[in-house]
């Protein structure tokens, strides 16, 4: 029996959806006070934190990792933020909207233009099976998933994995795979300017870090804390140095 639906039914819907596009109207454009405000909220607490993690290392790296579950929470708003901006949705310009994106991808290690091209292939591609593999995870259909050998099921099932989904693979993603344009190599130079232009800033940022942290250490005539001591090195070498 055929669902026919009466055009009564019909329009009430229509006119629903018009109600309903009308109480969402005045979400459609970005506020550029509103997101202002946004990018505040989340770069004043982040900055205070780093500085708060640096001044308690004399603490403990403990106090300092327990500073870092807040840290890392704004850090993901950050890349959040980043994520808007790339759907041109954060400001009205997208000048706006990409440069923002840009100074947060130095943050959150992830390089805004290329990202922003995978992503935008992810969404045009989301639940088309023969193009998959560009800014999603990998995902098989049932039939593939039998074919595949014993072997191939379980990297499968590795690679699905909480610990791989959220720990391992998280890490491998920004730490390794963000640093090349992995998946349109061959797409022309801004990917490639993308993810250098990215790596170079990290670069820098690392060796003041590390100069830094030298220089607070030589000031504090900070000595070497050896665990390995004469004692536990004769017993270690005892065999390949019987002379120690």
């Amino acid at each position: 029996m055929e669902n026919i639906q009466h055009p009564a039914d019909v329009a009430a819907g229509v006119s629903d959806a018009r109600i309903w596009a009308q109480i969402l109207a005045r979400y459609r454009k970005p506020s550029r006070a509103r997101s202002t405000f946004e990018i505040v909220i989340t770069v004043v607490p982040l900055v205070l934190l780093w500085i708060l993690m640096w001044a308690t290392l004399d603490l403990g790296y403990w106090f300092c990792l327990l500073l870092a579950v807040p840290a890392a929470g704004f850090l993901v708003r950050l890349f959040m933020i980043q994520h808007d901006c790339g759907h041109g949705a954060f400001f009205q310009h997208r000048l706006a909207n990409d440069w923002v994106g840009r100074v947060i991808g130095v943050l959150t290690l992830t390089p805004y233009d290329f990202w922003r091209r995978t992503h935008a292939i992810h969404h045009a591609s989301s639940g088309n099976l023969d193009r998959r593999g560009i800014g999603d995870i990998r995902t098989l259909t049932v039939q593939e998933y039998l074919a595949l050998s014993r072997w191939g099921r379980l990297r499968y099932r590795l690679y699905r994995h909480p610990i791989v989904m959220f720990g391992l693979g998280p890490a491998y993603l920004f730490i390794l795979r963000h640093r090349l344009p992995i998946g349109v190599m061959c797409g022309g130079c801004q990917p490639w300017l993308s993810t250098m232009a990215t790596n170079i800033p990290n670069k820098q940022i690392l060796i003041d870090e590390i100069a830094a942290w030298e220089h607070d250490r030589n000031a504090n005539h900070t000595k070497a804390d050896w665990q390995f001591t004469t004692k536990n090195a004769r017993i270690k070498l005892k065999h390949p140095y019987p002379a120690i």
